[in-house]
């Protein structure tokens, strides 16, 4: 066997449990504690090992599954690919994506904001017109 197939091995060996990790976050937490529960149905040490990892990776109590979300991502966060050209190019991308997508919830919120002062507005028109005639109804009287 070649270094580089004990590598490739040891890769394949080692990423099995992030695979399943990534697989079972991408169904939600349904999948974790059905996996949880299969664990202590079949095997009750299993399902105690589930559920202390859920406890410690903090799978258990968000109120999502434990999926990074793009405005949290970090360029330090992700595997290097060995590429050094690719990592840089991933990164500025990345940069750019969360450029764009923090101007666009900038965008988002100032249209709200002239939404809400525009209902504002056309609430106090109405507000007025009514206590001018409720004023001009009493001046009659």
């Amino acid at each position: 066997m070649t270094p580089a197939q004990a590598y490739a091995g040891q890769m394949t060996n080692a990423s099995w449990f992030t695979r399943t990790t990534d697989w079972l976050d991408a169904r939600g937490k349904g999948a974790w504690i059905a996996i949880m529960v299969l664990g202590f149905v079949f095997v009750w040490p299993v399902g105690l090992a589930i559920l202390a990892y859920m406890i410690w990776s903090k799978r258990m109590f968000s109120g999502k599954s434990h999926r990074i979300s793009a405005r949290h991502m970090t360029p330090t966060r992700f595997r290097s690919s060995g590429n050094q050209a690719f990592d840089t190019y991933k990164t500025d991308m990345l940069r750019r994506l969360e450029d764009e997508q923090e101007a666009f919830e900038t965008f988002l919120q100032r249209l709200r904001e002239a939404k809400d002062k525009a209902e504002f507005d056309q609430f106090m028109e109405d507000r007025e017109k009514r206590s001018e005639t409720n004023g001009d109804d009493k001046d009659a009287a």
